[in-house]
């Protein structure tokens, strides 16, 4: 199998993404997002053939054009492609669109789903930026 000679950094943890944000009003988790998207890009983008938006790109042009709807896509398009590489790798851990759908919306109402939502998304890109940098594409 191929190795590739660029390592992609591993993401935080819930906690560490929280504080951080608080600290930087909202910036850190910005800069998470973003290199998620470029990070799911890497991974899976010679396998699947997409590209992922870049999230800046949604945070700072489309989301406001279209009243947030924009970002609800964008999580739900790119928790499909995390669960699809997942798979792909073989890798045993379900995360998908419904994940997104079930914790990060309809979990809002119990307030702690979007924090796993969250957790189980950077769980997800550690264990795909793990199995990048271990195996290559």
């Amino acid at each position: 199998m191929e190795t590739n000679n660029y390592k992609l950094k591993p993401f935080p943890g819930l906690l560490k993404l929280i504080l951080l944000s608080i600290v930087t009003l909202g910036i850190y988790a910005i800069v998470i997002y973003s290199r998620a998207s470029e990070s799911i890009n890497t991974v899976a983008s010679p396998h699947d053939g997409k590209k992922t938006m870049h999230y800046c790109l949604l945070v700072f042009l489309i989301a406001p054009i279209t009243l947030c709807i924009g970002a609800l896509v964008w999580q739900h398009r790119i928790s499909n492609r995390i669960g699809s590489e997942l798979t792909r790798r073989g890798l045993g851990y379900e995360f998908s669109a419904k994940t997104f759908w079930l914790w990060g919306v309809l979990g809002a109402f119990i307030i702690v789903g979007p924090f796993i939502y969250t957790h189980r998304f950077l769980k997800s890109m550690n264990l795909l930026v793990d199995d990048y940098n271990a195996k290559g594409n």
